[in-house]
């Protein structure tokens, strides 16, 4: 007697249910970093979304699942270094323009001392001195530390134990950035017509980095900060400003 054929099974079974598990833990995903998202006043850490869902679902595809749905949409979801929030599209900006309040400009050098910063970090008072050829006036670094854009960092292991500064995640969210690393190179701002005439030999721009960790020739601030500012910034009289420093008026 002729035995019966065994069942050959052409498709996985167990593979595809589980392909629609893993599909499901993704929407479910979803729905919690959008909520989260939406709710939050401030920009959320991927560490602390990555608490809240399901382990197993991949944060990095549900942010940018996330990201791609809402493109064409009336907010962006928009992401600075490892923190995520939704902005307004930026072609509807012109919509909240008369909800904004008018902001007044930075002086030339409260600028040049935040573009150091920002490539040189982290640096010291001294330091931007030397690079911009100027002391620096007694309320450039505060109208910096005000707008949020730069932070004390900690103090370099040198003689007086001079504060270094750094930029913040403020500074990357105003400017459009989503890494430090995102600020033009040299050949970027050759192009911009920021630099005439013929360079130095040798010259560049360095790679900025915004590392929050100390460096090995930086120290913790400790609990002194209250007293920072008073100690960094001695009513002294100010050295002569060379013609090219005559735009130098601050705020």
């Amino acid at each position: 007697m002729a035995q019966a054929a065994e069942k050959i099974e052409l498709f996985d079974v167990n593979s595809d249910d589980e392909l629609a598990r893993h599909e499901a833990r993704l929407r479910e995903a979803e729905r919690i970093i959008e909520a989260l998202l939406f709710a939050s006043a401030e920009p959320l850490d991927e560490a602390e979304m990555a608490h809240r869902i399901e382990d197993g679902a991949d944060l990095e595809r549900v942010l940018e699942r996330l990201r791609a749905h809402y493109a064409g949409r009336g907010v962006n979801l928009t992401r600075v270094g490892k923190k995520w929030f939704f902005r307004t599209a930026a072609d509807l900006n012109w919509i909240l323009a008369r909800e904004q309040v008018e902001e007044k400009k930075l002086s030339r050098a409260a600028l040049e001392t935040l573009a150091i910063i920002a490539y040189h970090q982290p640096t010291t008072r001294a330091e931007i001195e030397e690079i911009r050829g100027v002391a620096i006036s007694k309320g450039t670094l505060d109208v910096l530390l005000d707008t949020g854009w730069i932070r004390l960092r900690g103090r370099r292991k040198a003689p007086g134990r001079p504060i270094t500064y750094g930029t913040t995640d403020a500074f990357l969210m105003h400017f459009g950035l989503e890494q430090i690393g995102d600020l033009p190179g040299l050949d970027e701002l050759k192009g911009a017509g920021l630099f005439d005439g013929r360079l130095p030999k040798g010259f560049g721009v360095p790679q900025p980095s915004d590392d929050a960790a100390l460096r090995d020739d930086e120290e913790p601030l400790e609990d002194e900060a209250p007293e920072l500012l008073e100690m960094e910034f001695p009513d002294e009289p100010e050295a002569p400003e060379t013609p090219e420093a005559a735009d130098d008026e601050e705020l």
